[in-house]
């Protein structure tokens, strides 16, 4: 690990002003203890920022707010947590990095690719330029949705699959001012820039986020296939919301993980969702849909049926199996 100077903001205005472009916050250290030990990151400077009043989860007229400074665990057991989120965060990490790691912090984690985290090999998100030994190398956990010559690394988030299809957004906040970004908006494919893997600014801090108020949010579900039951990342994961109004679907919100660069949303699959019955069939139809446009590599080109099933399985889970 490289030498950093540390600092603990007690204020916002603070935080702002000791962060700096080779500054790191830290919340639950997580991710960026995990990171820094690997010289993977090398701030200059780490910021603890646990101080900041960037709490509490409340239930308003407009939707759901989250501070983001709230763990993990917590939220994950709060009654007023949509149940695609609270499901999410359960399936999350382990029980003891989900009582440490904070909402803001598990929505910036950076990717688990083997060769990001190993200094020691090529990655054009750690050292633009290097190359991708993914593309041809230990790739079954990788993605096949939003890939570049670039990168094919998978988002590691479940949380963020969840909100984005419950179209949630990000508080964002610099000495700038502050600004309100749709959590799909936020990511940003690889393409041939995949260092750039979202929308935050230098100085900028996650301060909350927010949740409209939709009619699906309430009846939601997350499934995530795994190798194993615990402290695992997605090989297919989906999280989905309907609206169900005279034994149909009204609406529909379909997002997927584990087979994505970013939290994949799924508009195709929503459409065809619509105004149809809530059964095996229809999801079978819709779901046929979800991994148009994939692009698998050497040893992953099972995730395009698994995408598929995942989605027909969390539908069929929602609706009782009907």
């Amino acid at each position: 690990m490289h030498a950093f100077g540390f600092a603990a903001a007690r204020t916002l205005p603070e935080a702002l002003r000791l962060a700096a472009p080779d500054s790191a916050f830290l919340a639950g250290g997580t991710t960026l203890v995990d990171l820094m030990k690997l010289d993977v990151l090398t701030p200059d400077r780490v910021v603890d920022i646990n101080r900041l009043p960037l709490r509490g989860i409340r239930s308003t007229r407009d939707g759901l707010r989250i501070g983001a400074l709230e763990r993990m665990s917590d939220v994950a057991r709060h009654p007023a947590v949509h149940p695609v989120i609270a499901e999410a965060l359960a399936q999350s990490a382990s029980p003891q990095l989900r009582t440490m790691a904070s909402i803001g912090g598990n929505l910036l984690q950076r990717t688990r690719c083997g060769y990001f985290r190993d200094v020691h090999t090529p990655c054009n998100r750690r050292q633009p330029g290097s190359g991708c030994p993914a593309r041809t190398g230990d790739n079954r956990t990788h993605a096949v949705l939003g890939t570049s010559d670039a990168c094919v690394a998978t988002h590691p988030s479940d949380l963020a699959v969840a909100l984005v299809a419950l179209d949630a957004s990000v508080r964002l906040v610099s000495h700038a001012g502050e600004r309100l970004v749709r959590l799909a908006a936020f990511y940003r494919l690889p393409g041939d820039t995949p260092q750039v893997e979202n929308d935050l600014r230098p100085g900028e801090l996650i301060t909350e986020v927010v949740v409209p108020r939709r009619p699906w949010a309430r009846h939601s579900t997350y499934v995530k296939v795994r190798d194993r039951s615990s402290y695992e990342f997605a090989l297919a994961s989906a999280a989905v919301a309907l609206d169900m109004r005279g034994g149909v679907i009204h609406e529909a919100r379909v997002a997927a993980g584990g087979v994505g660069t970013v939290p994949w949303r799924l508009p195709a699959v929503e459409a065809a969702l619509r105004g149809r019955p809530p059964t095996r069939a229809s999801f079978e139809e819709a779901a046929a849909s979800a991994a148009d446009g994939a692009r698998p590599l050497t040893e992953n080109a099972f995730k395009v049926t698994l995408l598929k099933r995942t989605i027909v399985r969390a539908l069929m889970s929602l609706e009782g199996g009907s």
